[in-house]
């Protein structure tokens, strides 16, 4: 179980949906990780943007831009990973030669 703490030495917090509170599981990532889940509530029943879970929309939008990443073609998670690393770094590419163009 010290795995996943050995593996993200840095995880401290977790923001979750609706659908994962409970102190089961947050008892279970305290365990696996270490790391404190903080719920992230909606308010109402009408539309409304979450705190937080902006940010993991945002970045699924960025990586389905790669071909590659729209469909789950790989065989082996490390493969996946791989992929996912590749389509940030040139996201970041990207930027740094805009932002250095610009200046």
């Amino acid at each position: 179980m010290k795995e996943v703490a050995q593996q993200l030495p840095n995880l401290a917090l977790l923001w979750v949906d609706q659908g994962y509170q409970g102190e089961k599981f947050e008892t279970a990532i305290k365990q696996v990780s270490g790391a404190s889940v903080e719920v992230i509530k909606r308010q109402g029943k009408e539309f409304e943007i979450l705190p937080r879970r902006w940010v993991v929309e945002r970045t699924f939008a960025w990586l389905v831009k790669n071909r590659r990443l729209v469909v789950d073609y790989e065989q082996l998670t490390s493969t996946s990973e791989a992929m996912i690393y590749a389509a940030m770094i040139r996201l970041m590419l990207r930027r740094l030669v805009e932002s250095a163009q610009t200046s």
